[in-house]
């Protein structure tokens, strides 16, 4: 109710104004009535109920909130909100003259006047605020143009549908933003000429340069919130071509209370180009949110990339609470930070402990009892592990056993276990202990109770340690730019849709399955190096790229399946089910034993030799033995 009556003060002129429109309003529908003066009885009636019908209209207008929208944003939204706030009265009106008998005469309003009434108000306080919002632009453009900051950037829309409209509709709100939008470019044959709140689409891509030269375009940005990488190339390309500088507005993962802004229109960046895929979850978004929503909810290695984005869009779910557990501190440190700042309604506890300690971890699940586990917490760096396997065995391989050993015991009902495309016939330590680990939770669902599965992708663009943070680096330092070989190819995803095919692979499963994301084509390194020095704004031939050879443990190629006709689909369209992994249950249990105690033991001869024993298609790499 405060903030209801602190509306109803900041709105104080436009509290007249409506007072005005509504006692216009049902003086006009009684002269409309009578085609002017009204006989006596009904301008005595009129004269009595005028103040009531002016005071309770206010009321009510202030009971709907009325007065919270800010009129220089006056939309189709607040129609709507005026329109409920009107029906009360005008119901009540017609209440009266229906059952009272013809006696009560001061209360039987003619139906006319209040049909007329409803309408005159209706269109007489959304008018004053659509005049108010045009006079308050008019103003706001004459006072840019009179300031003597620089002229007007013409801007054109490449996307012509929802996210394009919301655009034109913020640009119009914000002239401050000295942006004119001068029309859309679109693909779609259907919405040629067509028109958007004045913004005609002016034609397609392929005539972007023409549109540019003849409406002397400034700049383009893409208003495509679902585009693919393969069209953010394209309409990159079409835009360099035709000499204009391109932004973006964010892509549906970055969306996550469904709004584009004119803000958060940002640079197009690596991301975009290689790992912003379409995925179409809208169908599935209800069931999504309803799994998560209320639920106690655990995050190992919350504060690595995919863990803090992990909580990040676990929060947007609504959970109960959100426990994120790291051995880093400053990760933990930083994480909490931005939870507290971007969802301060939400309860996120930040633990700082250990994976592999079960007398760490075993008070943290009975403090929590968490429901759902996200098991993201692994050493994953490949050369770095081949240089400390003993750590990689005991972090990664002790580190889920108990864990997950633990969600077991204490009846967690769902445990996801986030695996990689190494565990697929691994050369490397880390990606020997994922394969493990994806082993681990098939033998513990197996058991029943608790829900466990395990999800397999490929890289993430922009992770701790990965090559396009590196490129940058290199990039601002003058170059070289190092790969290690000319052919190597990697499959790439943006962190932000890998962890929203994550949470949506988790809705599925719990018998151990290996849920595969489709990260699409696999790409060039070299490639994506070119790429990251064009977006850096240089040419290519201004860094020189060196190949230096592959690393310990490193592939060509990485797999994400060994065996895709066995691969089946699920209900998402981006999420398949891997073959399981074979193994003799009994050699693996036997090997396991030996390669935890010799990890204990700093055996690094006993380690390699356990990981070839245990059946799991490890090779080392050339010139290392057990």
């Amino acid at each position: 109710m405060r903030k209801r009556v602190h509306s109803l003060v900041r709105g104080s002129r436009q509290v007249g104004l409506d007072a005005l429109v509504f006692a216009a309003a049902f003086v006009s529908a009684y002269i409309m009535r009578f085609e002017g003066t009204p006989p006596a009885d009904f301008l005595r009636q009129m004269g009595i109920l005028l103040p009531y019908l002016v005071i309770v209209r206010l009321l009510l207008f202030v009971l709907f909130s009325v007065y919270s929208a800010a009129w220089r944003y006056f939309s189709i939204r607040e129609v709507f909100f005026i329109t409920a706030a009107l029906l009360p009265v005008s119901g009540v009106l017609l209440g009266l003259r229906l059952l009272l008998p013809a006696e009560f005469t001061l209360l039987r309003v003619p139906l006319s006047v209040i049909a007329l009434e409803f309408l005159l108000s209706l269109v007489g306080t959304t008018g004053v605020r659509v005049v108010r919002r045009l006079a308050h632009e008019r103003i706001n453009r004459g006072a840019l143009s009179n300031s003597g900051k620089p002229t007007r950037k013409n801007v054109v829309l490449i996307g012509a549908g929802d996210a394009g409209n919301i655009v034109v509709k913020e640009l119009k709100r914000r002239p401050d933003l000295g942006l004119n939008a001068v029309g859309f470019v679109d693909d779609d044959p259907r919405k040629q000429w067509s028109d958007i709140q004045g913004v005609r689409v002016l034609g397609t891509t392929s005539q972007l340069g023409e549109i540019v030269r003849r409406k002397r375009v400034d700049e383009a940005i893409i208003t495509i919130a679902n585009a693919s990488s393969k069209d953010i190339r394209r309409i990159q390309g079409a835009c360099e071509q035709a000499r204009i500088k391109v932004r973006i507005v964010p892509g549906l993962f970055e969306l996550f209370d469904d709004e584009v802004k004119i803000m958060r229109i940002r640079e197009i960046n690596i991301e975009d180009v290689l790992g912003r895929s379409v995925v179409q979850f809208e169908s599935h978004r209800q069931e999504i949110i309803g799994h998560y929503r209320m639920k106690r909810i655990m995050v190992t290695g919350a504060g690595g990339s995919i863990g803090s984005e992990l909580c990040r869009q676990l929060a947007g779910l609504k959970p109960d609470e959100l426990v994120m557990l790291d051995k880093d501190e400053f990760s933990i440190y930083e994480i909490d930070g931005r939870m507290r700042k971007e969802f301060p309604d939400v309860r996120a506890v930040p633990v700082i402990g250990d994976v592999r300690s079960r007398s760490r971890l075993a008070p943290v699940f009975e403090k929590y009892r968490p429901q759902i586990i996200f098991h993201a917490a692994a050493h994953k760096h490949v050369p770095l592990m081949e240089a400390n396997i003993a750590e990689a065995i005991t972090n990664n391989v002790l580190g889920t056993k108990t864990t997950a050993e633990l969600a077991a015991e204490r009846g967690v009902e769902s445990f996801i276990f986030i695996s990689t495309d190494k565990a697929v016939n691994p050369t490397s330590v880390m990606g020997a202990t994922k394969k493990i680990g994806e082993i681990l939770i098939q033998e513990l669902a197996a058991a029943g109770g608790t829900r466990f599965s395990c999800v397999r992708f490929g890289n993430v663009v922009g992770s701790r340690g990965s090559v396009v943070p590196l490129f940058r680096e290199q990039i601002a330092q003058g170059g070289p730019l190092t790969i290690t070989h000319p052919d190597v190819r990697r499959y790439f995803m943006s962190i932000s849709e890998a962890v929203q095919l994550i949470i949506q692979a988790g809705t599925i499963g719990g018998r151990g399955e290996i849920l595969v994301l489709d990260m699409g084509e696999p790409i060039r390194i070299q490639d994506l190096a070119r790429d990251l020095i064009k977006l850096s704004g240089y040419a290519e031939d201004d860094f020189e790229i060196k190949f230096i050879g592959l690393r310990p443990g490193e592939k060509l190629l990485e797999e994400i399946l060994v065996d895709e006709e066995k691969a089946r689909g699920t209900e998402f369209d981006k999420i398949f089910v891997a073959p399981p992994n074979e193994v003799d249950s009994r050699r693996f249990t036997d090997n396991l034993t030996a390669l935890l105690e010799a990890a204990e033991a700093g055996d690094e001869k006993g380690i390699l030799q356990s990981l070839k024993d245990m059946g799991i298609g490890y090779q080392s790499r050339p010139g290392r033995t057990a």
